[in-house]
């Protein structure tokens, strides 16, 4: 059992831990209405009377723990506490049902507002990192993984696309239910649901990859997303294969200000069918390795996500014969040097998480790394830490040990001025 996340200290509960999640929703785009039942099937990681599930702006209004009719619970603004029949001593397996409902809407942080948010014609899910309890019952912690199967039902007209592997298809009632399931672990902020006017496009040599847009779009989509399975094709290479159980891109018929990722999926804005925005196919598609494969268990070390999807936008440059890999570091070096030094990369604190810097200084961490060791040492590295990690938690140090360990020396000289120092380390000679 870990602690309260410091980044994230109102999120989770590390007295527990969820082995699964089964949930069932219904939801009504017209009125923005939302109804669910989720099962959290757990162990108790410590000896525990109560427990505390995230959910933020939707009413319980049934809670149930191994079938008991008698179970108490009360909802405060951030936490649904539920009192377990028993005092239960670690290892202890239960499961609690939650029945709730409500307007799902945003929820309000740190990071700007993050959750379920209606669009003009649907709705989508970004809840990196806090925002999954407006819209789901869970443990929101980023160590806290489960499989979990969902059910989604919504208006006629509209198509739910979940994360995870598809299971089914049905219609009653004019009504359409899609459901889902991940077997490999799943960060809750990492499950994703997109509702809308969606109708499913072929995209030609994308052998195992769906993409979902309204139908007036098909044309900008599958010209955009044309170089997909080149993308997947270098990661395969320059990573190992792909890790997921679905590869799944959605346009929303919205502009959204930034692409998001879930497991397995990724959702776009109808402005970034531009070639211009290339780069952010290529960095969502990364992530399936980096973020949702090999995972963090706390946000400190969220480098490991951003810094390698960035570095593998720099990879697909190169491979398209945009520019090389040195020429994007380069350029990106003199940015970083051009702004304030105030960001310790390995531990960037909460509210500069997701800054750019982190993204680039994480990129030029890596190619700092290849510089050091050579490119086929470098390949290997992250080989390596795809295998060794998937579908499990790392960490910075963890890294730090594989790196040295594939490259047979230690390598303290390359990390500790990039990812434990201030100041910028100049730019690295290839």
């Amino acid at each position: 059992m870990s602690g309260h996340d410091p980044y994230a200290p109102e999120s989770g509960d590390p007295s527990f831990d969820v082995d699964s999640y089964d949930v069932e929703i219904d939801y009504r785009v017209r009125t923005n209405r939302l109804e669910g039942r989720a099962t959290l099937n757990a162990v108790a990681a410590i000896a525990v009377s109560a427990v505390s599930v995230d959910l933020v702006g939707l009413r319980a209004t049934r809670v149930r723990v191994d079938g008991d009719r008698r179970t108490r619970f009360s909802q405060g603004p951030r936490k649904l506490r539920v009192t377990l029949p028993h005092r239960l001593q670690p290892g202890e397996r239960f499961s609690i049902e939650i029945v709730y409902a409500g307007a799902p809407a945003p929820r309000r942080s740190r990071w700007g507002t993050i959750g379920w948010e209606e669009l003009e014609d649907g709705a989508l899910v970004a809840s990196q990192p806090t925002g999954a309890p407006t819209w789901l019952p869970c443990n929101d912690r980023p160590d806290a993984r489960a499989p979990m199967r969902l059910s989604v039902t919504t208006d006629a007209g509209y198509l739910p696309v979940l994360t995870g592997r598809p299971t089914g298809t049905t219609t009653a009632g004019g009504r359409v239910t899609v459901t889902s399931e991940s077997t490999v672990p799943v960060a809750t902020y990492l499950v994703a649901v997109h509702v809308g006017p969606y109708e499913q496009t072929a995209l030609e040599g994308g052998e195992g990859v769906r993409v979902f847009a309204p139908a007036e779009l098909r044309r900008d989509v599958t010209r955009a997303f044309a170089d997909v399975p080149r993308m997947l094709a270098l990661f395969d290479d320059s990573f190992g294969p792909y890790p997921q159980e679905a590869c799944t891109l959605v346009v929303t018929p919205d502009e959204l200000e930034i692409p998001l990722e879930a497991q397995g999926l990724a959702v776009f804005g109808s402005n970034h069918l531009v070639p211009d925005e290339q780069r952010l196919i290529a960095h969502e598609l990364a992530h399936q390795w980096f973020g949702n494969s090999v995972g963090i268990g706390r946000w400190q070390d969220i480098w490991l996500n951003e810094g390698f999807a960035c570095f593998a936008e720099w990879l697909w440059f190169e491979r398209s014969g945009a520019a090389s890999v040195a020429e994007k570091a380069a350029k990106h070096h003199a940015r970083l040097r051009a702004l304030t030094q105030d960001l310790v990369l390995s531990d960037p604190g909460p509210d500069l998480m997701f800054d750019d810097r982190v993204y680039k200084r994480g990129a030029l961490t890596l190619y700092a790394l290849r510089c050091a060791v050579g490119a086929a040492v470098f390949t290997r590295v992250l080989h390596e830490w795809v295998a060794t990690y998937r579908h499990a938690l790392a960490t910075t140090d963890d890294f730090r040990a594989l790196a040295a360990r594939v490259a047979g020396r230690d390598l303290d000289d390359v990390f500790t001025p990039w990812l434990d120092r201030v100041e910028l380390p100049p730019l690295p000679r290839p």
